[in-house]
């Protein structure tokens, strides 16, 4: 690990100038095409948008790309080709005004009349000029340049002007190396991370299935609509929240809590409201009875909690005492269930299950002793897995911020003031 006493050496004695963009780089924006030049076919020139960079970690993405029709005049300088700099120049987002993205190789691809492009010259290497570009030295520059509450545009005379220190090259590549390698450790932890959940989640996936997993003979199986009953919500919007009051809960909201027991809610209703609507109470299992996926159609929630009420879109199933709630829940997370929600869902935008045909869902109930069992196992693998859901993001974060703190204290140059 990099010590924080060696860059300070690093960098002592380290001379540099300060000098606008232009002088060391030259700036250039996209092209630009209306709706008309949009293709139909999916041939044409493939172009890059802000959306295209990722704002958490600088990188480029290519999600949701636009292709327009051959015949859109374009230029060559508004392609993009290795080392250059893709920069979102406009937006009504400010915060994702100067993000920027590094193109490591030529690609076929251009990039839109909201982006910018930067190219440096033989003054500044490229990926040192990068890293200035997602310091806060630039975040700086841009607070002081921009404060439109509206559209946020970086103008040649914006970006040409910004002042930038240029250490000599030899010092340059080295801080590159640094900072490289502090990005690249956070990927390797992001992936090592991901393929861990990965992994951890197909074995829960596979135990939850072969724990409620039984054969026809060996135990009852009875269908949803004899094991307990199925109420609809009503009435509730997400308008109809208050900073206090009765316990509120809208179906856009249950993805939050999807597959977890929840105790208590951060929504509420007035007192009055909450006379009209339906309310759930401590072991029902709230379902969002639409969704624009058929997984998370009749998602359920374990509401362990208290009462509360729920909006139009979702539904409260209320067990009857030969069923654990816990147990029910984790059956309705199952494959065995995925499949019989793919076989009765409705809808393509908006998908749905008539509740009629969810309550034929047959389950299996063994003796209740046995259903506690079951659910003691799947929730030490629940909270094994979620334990590193949790850890991904925050793993990659505290790396993030080690990463800022090297890049801000190694372009820590003094400026002197003419």
């Amino acid at each position: 690990m990099i010590k924080h006493n060696n860059i300070i050496e690093f960098l002592k004695g380290v001379e540099v100038e300060w000098k606008a963009l232009s002088t060391v780089a030259q700036y250039v924006r996209g092209l630009t095409y209306n709706k008309k030049n949009e293709s139909d076919n999916s041939i044409g020139y493939k172009v890059l948008r802000a959306n295209n960079i990722t704002l958490s970690n600088s990188t480029l993405n290519f999600n949701d790309v636009k292709i327009i029709n051959l015949d859109t005049k374009v230029k060559d300088t508004q392609k993009l080709y290795k080392n250059d700099i893709l920069i979102s120049a406009a937006s009504g987002s400010r915060e994702h005004v100067g993000k920027v993205a590094f193109i490591t190789n030529d690609i076929d691809y251009y990039f839109g009349g909201f982006m910018g492009v930067i190219r440096s010259s033989n003054k500044i290497y490229p990926r040192y000029l990068f890293h200035i570009l997602t310091s806060k030295i630039f975040q700086n520059y841009l607070n002081e340049m921009l404060n439109s509450s509206t559209i946020n545009n970086l103008s040649s005379k914006i970006m040409e002007g910004f002042q930038i220190p240029i250490p000599p090259l030899h010092i340059q590549t080295e801080i590159v190396r640094i900072l490289d390698t502090f990005t690249a450790l956070t990927a390797e932890l992001t992936a090592e991370l991901t393929a861990e959940l990965t992994a951890r989640k197909t074995q829960y996936n596979y135990y939850r299935d072969k724990l409620l997993t039984f054969k026809e003979e060996k135990v009852e199986w009875k269908a949803l609509k004899e094991v307990g009953q199925l109420i609809r919500g009503n009435g509730l919007q997400k308008k109809d929240f208050t900073e206090t009051g009765v316990p509120a809960i809208h179906y856009g909201q249950i993805y939050t809590y999807y597959g977890t027991f929840a105790t208590e809610t951060k929504s509420f209703v007035s007192s009055e409201l909450a006379k009209k609507l339906k309310k759930a109470k401590y072991g029902d299992i709230l379902l969002a009875g639409t969704s624009e996926n058929i997984k998370d159609v009749m998602t359920p929630l374990g509401w362990l909690g208290g009462e509360i009420v729920f909006s139009g879109d979702m539904y409260a199933f209320r067990p009857n005492n030969a069923v654990n709630t816990k147990y029910l829940t984790y059956l309705l997370q199952t494959t065995h269930f995925q499949k019989f929600k793919k076989k009765y869902a409705n809808g393509t935008k908006v998908i749905r299950i008539q509740s009629e045909k969810f309550l034929t869902f047959k389950i299996p109930i063994p003796p209740l002793k046995e259903q506690a069992r079951i659910v003691k196992i799947l929730d030490k693998f629940d909270a094994l897995t979620n334990s590193i859901t949790e850890s991904l993001p925050r793993e990659i974060a505290l790396r993030q911020k080690q990463y800022e703190y090297y890049r801000n204290l190694l372009l820590d140059f003094p400026k002197v003031e003419e």
